[in-house]
């Protein structure tokens, strides 16, 4: 099967070469025509998993036919299946630039995410760097709803890398967004990720300055976000371990994304020696919480302000 397919895609790419030749009674080369086989004659080298004669046929597809920017995606694609990762976003970024270009800016932004995700488990730096390029467009376009989930995911990332200072930027954009999209509960819990994020980097005053702005927002004062930040304030300003334990381990924080609950269960208040509470120290119903906060501990041991 195989070798079959093969043979058909060196069959598409000698039509191909005919198409281009000129002669006589033909002096303009038949870029079309060729574009088409050499689209053939990748799909024919993708069957046989013959990954790089693919790409190098996606290539000439979309040399000879400069309307379908899809080729070159192809081509990185076809670069993922070696395993070959940066040169597969090398070329989707190409594409990405062509969609730009050729005013298909939601096609652009769309390829980018996928090249997000693609990157992420091997270079999450590439993969914030992505989202954030994906969001930017999304949102040039007045499509808030998609920017704003692109930018939660850069949002994530930079956390898990330690990158703070960034990170509380990019959920303040995020709350923005969420804001004139009017989703209030997300900016609620964007507010929470805020004040773990400021926490961490030893920042009480933007902490609580975020927590007061919020009440601004409807439904906000009195709701169980408003509650839990205010006592998770207060615990942290008294130095009081058990009060900011009870606080983070309780279920408003521990189910949040992942990236904000390990923030959360490695939460240390200053002065206070890292100490973790014991799980039998636990209030009434707190001890589910402890299990999952021993098992993440070594996360962000010590916390990270």
């Amino acid at each position: 099967m195989a070798a079959q397919k093969i043979n058909e895609a060196h069959e598409h790419i000698a039509k191909a070469e005919k198409c281009l030749k000129t002669g006589l009674t033909k002096w303009k080369p038949d870029f079309d025509s060729a574009a088409s086989e050499y689209a053939k004659a990748a799909v024919c080298f993708k069957n046989a998993k013959q990954y790089e004669q693919a790409k190098d046929a996606y290539l000439k597809e979309a040399e000879y036919h400069t309307e379908n920017k899809t080729a070159i995606e192809q081509a990185g694609m076809m670069m993922k299946e070696q395993k070959k990762m940066p040169e597969a976003i090398q070329y989707i970024e190409k594409a990405c630039m062509m969609y730009m270009e050729n005013g298909t800016p939601d096609t652009a932004a769309m390829a980018l995410d996928r090249a997000g995700k693609l990157i992420e488990p091997l270079n999450l730096e590439k993969a914030v760097d992505l989202y954030q390029k994906a969001a930017g467009v999304f949102e040039n376009e007045d499509r808030l709803r998609q920017a704003v989930e692109l930018l939660g995911k850069a949002s994530r990332l930079l956390v898990r890398l330690r990158r703070l200072d960034e990170a509380s930027v990019a959920l303040q954009k995020e709350k923005n967004m969420y804001k004139e999209i009017e989703n209030f509960p997300m900016c609620f819990k964007k507010t929470t990720a805020q004040v773990l994020v400021h926490l961490h980097r030893g920042d009480f005053v933007a902490a609580d300055k975020c927590v007061r702005e919020s009440y601004s927002l409807p439904g906000y004062s009195g709701s169980e976000d408003s509650v839990a930040m205010e006592t998770l304030l207060q615990g942290y300003d008294e130095q009081d371990e058990d009060q900011v334990y009870r606080v983070c381990n309780s279920p408003l924080l521990k189910y949040m994304d992942n990236d904000y609950a390990k923030l959360a269960i490695s939460l240390r208040v200053p002065g206070g020696g890292g100490k973790k509470k014991k799980a039998a120290a636990a209030p009434q119903g707190g001890a589910s919480g402890a299990p999952a906060a021993a098992e993440d501990e070594d996360d962000y041991e010590g916390g990270l302000c």
